[in-house]
């Protein structure tokens, strides 16, 4: 697959962002958005992105009206004399959280059987979901005069085999981000080749992304600061600061050095989460590492997820940074 992204002494991707659907939406209500966390996000994503300082004031690219206001939100008019803003070149793509997981658990749309009807509309009433909440994330950046275009991987064209990416053209994804846009992806159902449909997760997106894209480095925000041994609920959960990963793809922790090296993480999955939680995420964040991309999965919506998203982690991580970094091992 050819794509349009040159390099000119440095990766043309800066860097591959997930917005974890915990961390993005409200777990325990149906459909809700977590608004204060969102627009933590999107201004530090702004931030992030921003090439030098970031100016004091930015063009909002939300010229719609809001729910429950006869207004749009922002003062087209007085736009003509701003100065148009540099960004360098992100990717994000987020999860479904309360949006479309239970559409699709309680269809079964991830077992695949697209002639069962519960099924079919399960695969529609799942799509119609997630691309309910793409819109509302595509809008909340755009509040912050990033560039978002939000893209749907089944309208895209990517589709499955077992599971796996069986094809995804990138093209478009290039050539979006070659024209100064930020692609929005999210987590989607899709068709596949044997099982008839299923779910594609955000964070195999991320990894088939980083795998053609080489961005400097990948960010997974979530609801936790990173990775336990164990449920961060647990008293005893230890978070696990920095994973290495061989050249066969097997991992270990490297820091803290536990007593039981050789016990593997503990995960804890919602019975509604049908794209495999946490587990899929390391496996996801491993094979990415094995690549030579560095891996942040930290809390989203703190000052540890904004020096992970600035890069400012890739030269020196400090002692009170609190995440989980996920590096090759060479």
């Amino acid at each position: 697959m050819e794509l349009n992204l040159q390099e000119s002494g440095r990766r043309s991707i800066r860097c591959i962002v997930k917005l974890g659907g915990a961390a993005i939406t409200c777990k325990n209500e149906l459909e809700k958005i977590h608004d204060e966390n969102l627009e933590i996000v999107a201004c530090q994503l702004r931030q992030a992105m921003m090439e030098g300082s970031a100016p004091s004031k930015f063009i909002g690219m939300d010229w719609s009206k809001r729910h429950g206001s006869s207004e749009i939100a922002c003062d087209v008019d007085v736009l003509g004399d701003q100065e148009s803003s540099e960004f360098s070149k992100f990717v994000v793509v987020h999860g479904a959280g309360s949006f479309g997981h239970f559409q699709a658990s309680r269809s079964g749309v991830h077992k695949g059987g697209l002639e069962k009807p519960i099924v079919k509309a399960g695969f529609v009433a799942t799509r119609i979901s997630v691309t309910n909440l793409n819109l509302e994330i595509v809008r909340a950046l755009a509040r912050e005069g990033i560039p978002t275009i939000g893209m749907s991987p089944f309208a895209c064209g990517w589709s499955t085999s077992k599971r796996d990416v069986a094809s995804a053209d990138l093209s478009i994804v290039a050539k979006t981000i070659d024209s100064g846009f930020v692609p929005v992806l999210h987590g989607d159902a899709v068709l596949d080749n044997i099982l008839g449909c299923t779910i594609l997760s955000g964070d195999v997106i991320i990894r088939h992304l980083a795998d053609h894209l080489k961005p400097e480095y990948v960010v997974f925000l979530t609801d936790v600061l990173g990775v336990y041994n164990r449920p961060p609920s647990e008293p005893d959960a230890v978070l696990l600061k920095e994973i290495s990963v061989g050249q066969d793809g097997s991992w270990k922790v490297v820091n803290p050095v536990l007593e039981h090296t050789d016990k593997k993480v503990d995960y804890s999955v919602a019975v509604h989460d049908t794209t495999g939680g946490m587990e899929t995420k390391i496996s996801e964040a491993a094979m990415i590492a094995k690549l030579g991309i560095d891996v942040y999965i930290v809390k989203a919506a703190t000052t540890h997820s904004q020096r992970a998203l600035s890069g400012d982690l890739r030269d020196n991580v400090p002692e009170d940074w609190l995440g989980t970094i996920i590096r090759f091992s060479k």
